[in-house]
């Protein structure tokens, strides 16, 4: 396939890279507290950077094949959105558990699918990797 792949096709790709991101993000998490016992909280930190990065790399050059664009006001603008996400999931998390008797875990895996779905794929098919 030639040129940008169609929205159903760079959805399905998008879904599949971040899965791969989260399962990098995981990995690295469990490496750095297992193997070298780094702080939790440090661990999240540098596994999440991985994770967004490996997203980042995947979505350019597979996703949305979005490789002739410039890449550092690409990489500005994923992290721009990446950011931007953080802040929807925490603040979405927060009011959906306050003000419902939804449990956090069912909370956090309805405002990760809303968020994910109805945020993070379409900036970053038509803000971040968009011709």
């Amino acid at each position: 396939m030639s040129g940008k792949p169609k929205i159903l096709t760079s959805f399905f790709r998008y879904n599949v890279v971040a899965i791969l991101a989260t399962i990098v993000d995981f990995l690295i998490f469990v490496f750095l507290t297992e193997v070298f016992e780094l702080w939790y909280v440090a661990a999240t930190f540098i596994s999440a950077v991985s994770g967004g990065i490996a997203a980042f790399i995947l979505n350019r050059n597979w996703a949305f094949m979005s490789r002739e664009g410039h890449l550092s006001q690409q990489a500005k603008k994923y992290f721009l959105v990446w950011g931007s996400s953080i802040l929807l999931n925490t603040a979405g998390l927060y009011l959906l558990v306050e003000n419902t008797n939804i449990d956090a875990i069912i909370s956090k895996i309805i405002v990760s699918v809303i968020v994910g779905l109805g945020f993070n794929f379409l900036m970053n098919r038509f803000f971040v990797f968009n011709k």
